[in-house]
C-alpha cells in the first residue's frame, strides 16, 4: 500500500468556501479579493467554529509584542474588511458574531471534510481501474442535473427585492462632527470633531471604523476647522487645517504619528475645504487664492513630494472654482465653477480629462445649478463614473442631494440627504455619509448695559427661531425675523416684546435683516422668495411691502442713512447705496463689503471686509471710496456681530466669541461689556438711550454624521 498526501480541507459555509492552506476565499466559485490580516482572522475563527476567539489571541498571533501599532483600531478595521467580503453585518451577523470586549465567534454551519492527513491506496494502482469510469459517469450525470436545476431556478425564481436604503447615525457625539471622508476600502471614515472633553476649544482629526464606537484621535492641535482626504493606498491622510488667519495642508499616518506640512498660507479666509488626493497619489487638489491675498479663487494642484503648485486651465466665464473631485478611473475630474456671484448663486459643474493626476484637456460644462446664500456645493463620483452626486442649498441652509447624469446633464433629487451640508461616497459606491445639521433654535435676549451683571431676559420667547432684532430709533418698537409662522418673516413688537405683528407676506417670505428708517415709520428688509435677493420697504401702519427698484439684480442686508435719503445694501460682495425711493445704485466699497452702517453724524460709512473674522472698515463721504481699517478696533467674530452707537461700536471679538466689548471712537480704546455662556448667532442692537442691548444666542447647535447604507 502507498500513502498519498491528502489535499488540505476546504471549509464551506453558505455560498463561500475557504482554503486555509492557500489563504483563498471563494464565493460561488469566484475568488474574493481578500488578503493579509482578515484572511488570518477568518482561518482562526474557522478552526474553532462556535467558540469564542478572544481579541488577545488574535493580537498575539497577528501582531508581535513589540509592534508599535494602534491594535484596537487595526483589529476593528481588519474585521470590518472581513465582514465586507462576506457580505456580513455586525448588527445582524450571519457568520461572525461580536462579543463585546471579548472577541469574535463564527456562528454559521460549516461543512469540512474529515481530517485525514494521508489516504491509503493499494500498491497495485491497476486495482483502481474499474472504479474510475463509473465515477466519471456519475460526475457527468450529477453535473448535468445540477446545471438543469440551476437553470430552472434562475428562470422561475421570485425576483429579489433591491436592498432598501437605510440612514443611520455614524456619530452621535456632543458638539460638531464635520467633513467626513471614506477610506479607500470603505471601512473607515475620517472626520473633524470639536468634542474633546478636555478642551472643546476647536476641531481635531479622528478616524472611526464603521460598526465600532471608539474613534481614533489623530491630531492634538484644536483648530478652527480641519478637513481630511485619504491617500489612495489608505496609509496616510492629508487634511486642511485652519487656525486663525493661517491655512495649511498637513499629512499624517492613518494610524497616527507625526504631522508633515506641505503648504502654509496666511490667506486662510480665501481657502476652501475640502482638499482631495489624486488617484495616482502624486497631487492634492485644493481651491482658493493660494498665492496672493485677494486673488481669484482657483483650484490648484499641490505636489505631495516636491510641494510644487500648479494652477489648472480655467473655463471661460468662470469667476471662481471649488470642490474638485477625481473619477475612480483617474481619467476624468470634475469641479464647480461660480458663474454668477449674486445671492442666488449660479454654479456650473464642469468635467475635464485627467492624466498623471493633472488636467489634460479643456473643461466642458455638464450642467448649471443654483444655490442660496450658502454657495457651497459638494460633488462626488458614483462608482461607475457615469454620474455625480451634488449637495446644494436651494435658498439658505436647506440642503439637498441631487444626482447628475453626465451623459445629458439631467438632475434627479435623491429621496434622502435633506440638510446634507457635506457628504462623501465610499469607493465602491455602496455607502454615503453626510453631515446632518439639525435646525438651530435661536432666541432674542435683552441685557441691561448699566447693570451687565443682571440676568438677561428672553424677550420674545418662542418654540421657533428668531433673529436679527433691531430697536426703532424712537425706542418704542423692535423689528426682527422669525420662523414662528413657518417661513422666515419680518415681525414687529413693542420694545418689551408684547403686541406682535407680522409685516412681510407670502410674496416676501424668506425675509431677513430688518432695518428701521430714521423716522421709525418704515422698515427695509430683503427677501429671497423671487429666487434672488430683493429689498423691500414696508410702512408699519400700511403693512404692505413694496419692492425697492434699482439697477442691480441682487440686493441684501439693507440699512438707512440718518437723513432717510439713502438705502445702503450689499451686492456682489460689495457695498452700494441707492435713493430710498429707488434708482441706480453707486458702489461705496473698493472691494469686499458686508453689513453697512452709517455713523450717527452721517459722515462715515462702516462695514465688514469679509464674512468671517472681519476687520471693520470706514469710508468717508468727504472722499468717496477712500476707505481704511478702523484703527484700534480688533477683528470681529462675524460680519454681522457689531452695531454702531453715537460714540462707538459694540461688537463680539473674534478672539473672545462669548463676550461683548465696546470700542470708543474718541480714545480708540476697547473695554469689556459683558460675557455670555453660549455662542452668539447674528447681529445686535442698542436702544436709543444706550440702556439696553438686544442680541441672539443659539440655544442648541450640533452636527452629526449620518451613514447611508445600501446606497447602490
Amino acid at each position: 500500500m502507498t500513502q498519498v498526501p491528502r489535499p488540505s480541507p476546504v471549509h464551506r459555509f453558505g455560498v463561500f468556501e475557504f482554503a486555509p492552506a492557500a489563504g483563498e476565499l471563494r464565493k460561488r466559485g469566484m475568488r474574493v479579493k481578500l488578503q493579509g490580516q482578515p484572511v488570518e482572522i477568518l482561518a482562526m475563527l474557522l478552526e474553532r467554529p462556535g467558540q469564542v476567539v478572544t481579541r488577545e489571541e488574535i493580537q498575539k498571533k497577528l501582531w508581535a509584542v513589540d509592534t508599535n501599532v494602534e491594535f484596537e483600531h487595526s483589529l476593528n478595521a481588519a474585521v470590518k474588511r472581513l465582514r465586507d467580503a462576506l457580505d456580513d453585518s455586525a448588527e445582524s451577523p450571519r457568520y461572525i458574531e461580536t462579543l463585546s470586549r471579548r472577541g469574535y465567534r463564527f456562528i454559521a454551519p460549516i461543512e469540512v471534510p474529515a481530517k485525514v492527513d494521508e489516504l491509503v491506496v493499494p500498491a497495485d494502482r491497476t486495482s483502481l481501474t474499474p472504479v474510475w469510469p463509473k465515477f466519471a459517469v456519475w460526475v457527468v450525470v450529477a453535473t448535468v442535473c445540477v446545471f438543469a436545476a440551476l437553470l430552472i431556478y434562475y428562470r422561475f425564481r421570485p425576483l429579489k427585492e433591491p436592498s432598501s436604503v437605510t440612514v443611520v447615525p455614524f456619530t452621535t457625539y456632543p458638539g460638531f462632527e464635520l467633513c467626513p471622508a471614506f477610506s479607500p476600502d470603505g471601512s473607515r471614515i475620517a472626520f473633524a470633531w470639536n468634542g474633546d472633553p478636555a478642551s472643546r476649544t476647536g476641531f481635531d482629526l479622528y478616524v472611526k471604523v464603521i460598526g465600532s464606537e471608539s474613534p481614533l484621535r489623530l491630531t492634538h492641535h484644536p483648530s478652527d476647522t480641519v478637513c481630511p482626504t485619504w491617500s489612495p493606498d489608505g496609509t496616510q491622510i492629508a487634511f486642511l487645517r485652519f487656525a486663525g488667519d493661517v491655512a495649511s495642508v498637513q499629512v499624517i499616518p492613518a494610524l497616527g504619528g507625526p504631522e508633515r506640512e506641505l503648504l502654509s498660507t496666511h490667506n486662510a479666509a480665501q481657502v476652501s475645504v475640502p482638499a482631495v488626493w489624486s488617484p495616482d497619489g502624486k497631487w492634492i487638489a485644493l481651491a482658493g487664492a493660494i498665492d496672493a491675498p485677494g486673488g481669484n479663487h482657483w483650484i490648484h494642484y499641490l505636489s505631495v513630494e516636491t510641494h510644487e503648485i500648479k494652477e489648472i486651465p480655467h473655463a471661460q466665464g468662470c469667476l471662481g472654482e471649488n470642490w474638485p473631485a477625481f473619477s475612480h478611473s483617474g481619467k476624468q475630474w470634475a469641479y464647480v465653477c461660480m458663474l454668477s456671484p449674486q445671492l442666488q448663486h449660479e454654479l456650473g459643474i464642469y468635467m475635464a480629462p485627467s492624466s498623471g493626476g493633472l488636467p489634460s484637456g479643456p473643461p466642458l460644462l455638464v450642467t448649471r445649478i443654483t444655490t442660496g446664500f450658502h454657495e457651497r456645493a459638494g460633488i462626488a463620483w458614483t462608482a461607475d463614473d457615469k454620474r455625480l452626486i451634488v449637495s446644494r442649498s436651494r435658498f439658505g441652509t436647506d440642503y439637498e442631494l441631487d444626482e447628475v447624469t453626465l451623459a445629458d446633464g439631467s438632475l434627479r433629487k435623491l429621496p434622502f440627504g435633506q440638510d446634507a451640508e457635506q457628504f462623501t461616497l465610499s469607493p465602491k459606491g455602496d455607502k454615503l455619509a453626510f453631515v446632518f445639521h439639525p435646525f438651530r433654535h435661536i432666541e432674542i435676549w435683552r441685557r441691561d448695559l448699566l447693570h451687565p451683571e443682571a440676568a438677561a431676559v428672553n424677550l420674545v420667547p418662542s418654540t421657533r427661531s428668531q433673529d436679527a432684532p433691531q430697536y426703532s430709533p424712537d425706542g418704542k418698537h423692535i423689528a426682527f425675523m422669525s420662523s414662528r409662522g413657518g417661513p422666515w418673516e419680518i415681525w414687529m413688537s413693542d420694545s418689551d416684546g408684547a403686541n406682535l405683528v407680522k409685516l412681510s407676506d407670502g410674496r416676501t417670505s424668506d425675509a431677513a435683516y430688518p432695518r428701521w428708517s430714521p423716522d421709525s415709520q418704515k422698515i427695509a428688509f430683503y427677501s429671497r422668495r423671487a429666487g434672488h435677493a430683493e429689498v423691500y420697504v414696508v410702512d408699519i401702519a400700511e403693512r404692505l411691502p413694496r419692492k425697492l427698484v434699482s439697477n442691480l439684480p441682487d440686493m441684501l442686508v439693507p440699512s438707512w442713512s440718518h437723513d432717510g435719503r439713502w438705502v445702503y445694501f450689499q451686492s456682489n460682495d460689495r457695498v452700494f447705496r441707492c435713493p430710498a425711493t429707488g434708482g441706480d445704485a453707486v458702489a461705496l466699497s473698493a472691494k469686499f463689503g458686508y453689513f453697512p452702517w452709517e455713523s450717527y453724524d452721517g459722515r462715515t460709512l462702516y462695514f465688514a471686509d469679509q464674512p468671517d473674522r472681519p476687520s471693520i472698515r470706514a469710508a468717508s463721504f468727504q472722499t468717496p471710496v477712500a476707505e481704511s481699517v478702523l484703527r484700534g478696533m480688533p477683528a470681529v467674530s462675524d460680519a454681522g456681530l457689531w452695531t454702531v452707537v453715537p460714540h462707538g461700536i459694540y461688537f463680539v471679538p473674534a478672539d473672545a466669541p462669548k463676550s461683548v466689548q465696546y470700542f470708543d471712537f474718541a480714545t480708540r480704546q476697547v473695554r469689556p461689556a459683558f460675557e455670555v455662556s453660549k455662542f452668539f448667532d447674528d447681529t445686535m442692537s442698542v436702544s436709543p438711550d444706550g440702556r439696553w442691548i438686544l442680541y441672539t444666542q443659539v440655544d442648541e447647535d450640533k452636527a452629526d454624521i449620518m451613514l447611508v447604507e445600501n446606497f447602490r
